[in-house]
Order: C-alpha cells, then sequence, then structure tokens
C-alpha cells in the first residue's frame, strides 16, 4: 500500500517562506564585521530558518553611537513607524551592530520600537533567542552595556593617539583654511601630493601636515597682519579691501570681518599645531574647552607670518577689551542688539569696535549667559543663528561630498565660484540647497526652504537636515519642469506628487550623473 503520508506531502503546495528584512552596519573597527560578512552569516540564517530577505538596510562606515548620520537605521524605523513594511521581522548580526549607543537604553528604545509595530528584531550570531524573556532581556542588556563601555575606552584610546598625532606635529581634521593646503605624507615622511578640499586620506599610516598655499594666498595673509598693524586698519575694513580687489576666501566666497579676525587669531600661521579646542566625546554634547585642555605643539608647521606679528594683532585684540568693563561690555552689546534685532556669534563678530564673541564668551563663561545678563528672550530660538552659521559651513563641505560622488562614478562636474551652481557633464545643471529642520510643539518636523530663482537650475538637490541640524535625513532632486515654488517639502509627508522624488541618500542623484561605456559598433 502507498504510505499515506508521503502521499500528502507530495500534495502539499510549497512552504512559504517568511518575508524579513535584514540590517547591516560597518563601522571601521575590523573587517570581520563588513557589510558583506554580516550579510552572508545573516543570509544563512534565514535559509536555515525558513526565511527569505525581501529588503536591506545599511549603514557602511558609520559610528554606532548615535542615529545621526545612519541613513540606513533612520529608514528602517521610518518604515516601521509609518506601516510600510512587507517583513514581519529584521535580521541583524548581533547586538553591537544595532548600535553603541553611550546610553544602553537608546538601542533598547529602538529595538521596542520595531517590535510595537509588529516587527521582530532578530540577532543571527547571538547565542539566545531574542524572544523577550527574562534572560534574553538580561543578556541583551548586558551586551548593550558592554557596548557601551567599548565606545568609552575606544574614545579614551582614540583621544590619546591623536593626542600623540598632534604632538608630533600631524594635522588632526579640519579644513587648511586661506594661505595653507594639507600635505599627505606616507609613514616614512614622503610627500605624496595636496588634499584639496573634501579630500581625506585613505591609507591608516598616510599622515597630513599643514604647508605654505600658494604664492599669492600667502602675500595676501601677510598683507592682512601688515594693513591691520602698520596701516592700523581694523578687520572690517581689511575685508573690503580684498573684496574690492577680488580676492576670495579658502572656500571661494567674499571676506567678512569674522573671516579676517580668524586669520588675524590662528596660530597654525605661525606653524602651531593647536588641538582640542572643542569636543564631541561620544557624540554626546559638543564642548568649548579651557586653554588648559588644548594639546598643542608650537612650530610643527612652516609659518607664513613672523610670531612677532602674531603677537602683536593678539595684543591690539585683547586690549579692545581689557579696558572695558562687564557693564561697558554689555551695554555694547546691547546697542549691537538693538539695532539687529538679534544676536549671536556671527552677528557680534562683524561689528566693528566692540570685542569679539571669543571675549565675551571668556569674560562671561557662555554667550548664553550674557543673552540672559541682556534679558535677550527672541521668540524664536537664539540658537538658530548658530544652526545657519552652521550650515553654510556645511554647505561648501556638502558640494565636494557630491563632486566626489560624481566622479566616483565616472562623471565630472564644474561649479560656477559666484553661483555654486553644478554643471554636470555638461548636461544638467543642479542647485544645492540645504534645508534646516524646525520641529512644531506638537513634535513634528517642517523644513524652511529658500531657492535662488534665479539659478534656474535643472534640477535643485535639497538637502533636508534631521531634528538636530547635525546631519541629513533625506534628500529631494526636484526636476524643474515638475515642480513650482509653491510645492516645497516643507512637511514630513508631502503627498505622492513630490514625495516620488524622495531618497534616503545621494546614490540616485549619482546615477543620473554615471557614465557607460559603449562597445565599439562592428
Amino acid at each position: 500500500m502507498p504510505d499515506s503520508n508521503n502521499g500528502s506531502a507530495r500534495d502539499a503546495g510549497p512552504i512559504e517562506l517568511l518575508q524579513v528584512a535584514q540590517y547591516v552596519r560597518m563601522s571601521t573597527e575590523h573587517q570581520r564585521y563588513s557589510t558583506e560578512n554580516q550579510a552572508e552569516a545573516i543570509s544563512d540564517y534565514a535559509t536555515s530558518h525558513g526565511m527569505r530577505i525581501v529588503r536591506t538596510y545599511r549603514d557602511d562606515g558609520k559610528s554606532g553611537l548615535n542615529l545621526g548620520g545612519r541613513e540606513g537605521l533612520r529608514k528602517l524605523l521610518s518604515d516601521v513607524r509609518q506601516g510600510a513594511c512587507d517583513f514581519s521581522a529584521v535580521l541583524v548580526y548581533d547586538v553591537s551592530r544595532w548600535g553603541r549607543f553611550p546610553d544602553p537604553d537608546e538601542a533598547a528604545v529602538y529595538e521596542y520600537t520595531c517590535r510595537q509595530h509588529g516587527i521582530r528584531v532578530i540577532y543571527c550570531a547571538e547565542q539566545f533567542d531574542n524572544d523577550n524573556s527574562m534572560g534574553s532581556t538580561i543578556l541583551k542588556s548586558l551586551k548593550r552595556s558592554m557596548s557601551a563601555e567599548y565606545s568609552r575606552e575606544l574614545s579614551v584610546k582614540v583621544f590619546a593617539g591623536q593626542r600623540t598625532l598632534v604632538l608630533r606635529g600631524y594635522r588632526q581634521g579640519g579644513t587648511a583654511g586661506f594661505g595653507l593646503r594639507r600635505q599627505l605624507v606616507d609613514q616614512d615622511h614622503n610627500v605624496k601630493g595636496i588634499l584639496r578640499l573634501g579630500e581625506k586620506k585613505s591609507i591608516q599610516t598616510d599622515r597630513v601636515l599643514l604647508v605654505p598655499g600658494p604664492a599669492e594666498e600667502v602675500a595676501a595673509v601677510r598683507r592682512i597682519y601688515s594693513l591691520f598693524l602698520e596701516a592700523e586698519q581694523p578687520e572690517r575694513v581689511i575685508a573690503s579691501t580684498l573684496n574690492r580687489e577680488g580676492i576670495p576666501t579658502d572656500l571661494g566666497r567674499q571676506w567678512t570681518r569674522g573671516t579676517v579676525h580668524q586669520v588675524l587669531t590662528n596660530e597654525k600661521y605661525i606653524g602651531n599645531n593647536v588641538y582640542n579646542r572643542t569636543s564631541f566625546k561620544l557624540k554626546i554634547e559638543h564642548r568649548r574647552n579651557p586653554a588648559e585642555e588644548w594639546i598643542r605643539k608650537n612650530g610643527a608647521f612652516e609659518a607664513i607670518v613672523p610670531t612677532e606679528w602674531f603677537l602683536r594683532a593678539q595684543a591690539i585684540i585683547a586690549q579692545r577689551s581689557r579696558h572695558v568693563d562687564d557693564g561697558q561690555m554689555l551695554e555694547l552689546l546691547r546697542q549691537v542688539l538693538s539695532k539687529n534685532g538679534a544676536l549671536s556669534g556671527m552677528i557680534i563678530d562683524e561689528q566693528e569696535g566692540i570685542p569679539s564673541s571669543s571675549a565675551y564668551r571668556a569674560r562671561f563663561g557662555s554667550l548664553l549667559r550674557v543673552y540672559c545678563l541682556l534679558g535677550y528672550h527672541p521668540k524664536r530660538d537664539y540658537g538658530y543663528l548658530e544652526i545657519n552659521r552652521a550650515l553654510r559651513r556645511m554647505h561648501p563641505e556638502l558640494m565636494a561630498e557630491v563632486s566626489d560622488g560624481i566622479r566616483s562614478v565616472g562623471g565630472w562636474s564644474r561649479r560656477d565660484a559666484d553661483t555654486d551652481l553644478l554643471t554636470v557633464n555638461g548636461e544638467f545643471t543642479a542647485s544645492l540647497v540645504i534645508a534646516r529642520c524646525k520641529p512644531t510643539p506638537a513634535g513634528s518636523y517642517r523644513w524652511r526652504i529658500r531657492l535662488d530663482t534665479s539659478l534656474d537650475p535643472d534640477i535643485t538637490l535639497v538637502v533636508r537636515m534631521g531634528g538636530s541640524n547635525e546631519y541629513p535625513l533625506d534628500y529631494y532632486l526636484l526636476p524643474s519642469f515638475d515642480f513650482s515654488l509653491d510645492a516645497l517639502p516643507l512637511a514630513e509627508s508631502n503627498g505622492f506628487a513630490l514625495d516620488v522624488y524622495q531618497f534616503a541618500s545621494l546614490d540616485s542623484f549619482y546615477s543620473l550623473a554615471a557614465r557607460s561605456s559603449l562597445k565599439e559598433a562592428a
């Protein structure tokens, strides 16, 4: 007689696989955590457990200390919250790949968000089932705490390494500045070339030095000091002179009182390597460090102005506030507030005849305390002025990143020095706009988007910043033929007609610039 059980098995339809997503993240610490190796291990797990991976979220080379910059995890959480998931679980290699958050509870919150919306998080390489049992909960908490401690220990080790490099005379991060360039050298101190704006070293053992830039920029720096010391011209007059002569800053922009002031007060122009003026340890809080915590190496680089000039300039600048008592300093700033209707570090540095913002910080501890003493309570958060300033500084960095991305796919771009309009492959033009995020009292987000209609680009690339305005949240590629100023992505959801142009990364923009070789016709 035929085996009835075997017959039933033959008659049964194909087994339906459980649809899952995978999340992979690579920091930079070890090859065994590469996204490719994680994906391979996750794939094996899925196969052996009757699962089919239908979606991948990834963060390559991203720190696990916070959510900022992790587009993959942000997109995953966004899809989960919006119910836009075609999967019922997320596979992650292990607990640390989910994140090494300094506060272990942060990782728990994101995992709970998934579970709350019916999406289970499964750690494939862990020796426990993430079934919310007491045992798994204890083990996860332990591993999250261990990951947080690992991050703290790594932060200490990294800082110690950076301190050693600074004391050996190597540059640690930041742009070179007007009149200077970043020179790349190998471990034997052989020169490898000059790094352009936005470029970074790619070999771990390479190092960066500051060297004098083009002769005309070096001459302009020395002239700034000469005009300030010998001609006794204030920073604003010097800026006007440079602009009138058509000399741009290192970022291709016009000079201001503040940018001239930076040249007159930065020790790198006399060859000193100064580090740790500010810190952002564990990416928790930006901190302006007292001078005694700075790390310095005097004479690390070739000076382009004499030390005597620099010291004389500092004495003049310090004298501006030395003879002014606290009450007088506040009164001067009260006049600025009355004139401008607002205050910020940038506004203060642009004023003639008053101490700089750094002098106010040194005298009163912080600008926030100065504002309180003045009774300055703006209708809007005073911080938006500083945010705008930070976003302006970010613009050339993003422009360089976009240019590098275009080049990486075989394309080329040309930037107009006056308008920042990009011409890509000689085929289309693109304008880059950074949109500041403004949280509403109800907890949602809105964005301020200002377009220069005179540019008339073929594509407007809108970079919408996240809630902290430190990292991009998403990108909109808006073609000129299909949108108007009356329809801009100002809200979190803007309707299909507009959100069809929304992307989680710049890859879609780069694909427009990609070049493909064609086989020669026979």
